[in-house]
């Protein structure tokens, strides 16, 4: 029986990595880039912001989304915010297990549940929106008034 024996190949001598930094031009007229960009910005002051509060931007939404529908069934606040039903069960526990909200069972239809803010999360959510204004005036700041107000239109045209 004849062993084989693997070669190893020969090794190539290392060149140093390019310093520098890298150059992404080639993606700068990319839409879909520079909304990634952008949006990485966003969430990070928002982040920022709310630091606190130990509170994710879906979540405040969802908070926001109930006080304005208190009594909508949670099947119906996932659909208007575009959220997968798993996920969003799991945001409701983590939102219940703070006390912010209670579900309770539907009226029209008992297999479902209704969304309520409960009294802490109507005192929270005032807290949460002088945080929200902070953060918005933030990203105003770069923007100006009317760059915020256009970038507004222009982002709800590309929203399905």
């Amino acid at each position: 029986m004849t062993r084989t024996t693997r070669r190893t190949p020969p090794q190539r001598p290392r060149r140093p990595a390019p310093a520098g930094p890298v150059d992404v031009s080639a993606l700068s007229d990319m839409v879909g880039y520079r909304l990634r960009r952008a949006t990485a910005a966003v969430y990070l002051d928002f982040i920022a912001t709310f630091r606190a509060t130990q509170l994710r931007p879906t979540q405040f939404s969802v908070l926001t989304v109930i006080a304005t529908n208190p009594g909508r069934t949670q099947s119906a606040i996932a659909q208007a915010l575009h959220l997968k039903r798993a996920n969003f069960v799991v945001l409701l526990d983590e939102l219940e297990a703070r006390g912010l909200i209670r579900r309770a069972p539907s009226r029209g239809d008992r297999r479902s549940y209704a969304l309520h803010l409960t009294d802490k999360g109507q005192a929270a959510l005032k807290t949460l929106r002088r945080l929200n204004r902070r953060h918005e005036s933030h990203i105003a700041r770069k923007l100006g008034a009317a760059g915020r107000r256009h970038l507004l239109e222009l982002l709800e045209r590309l929203s399905v």
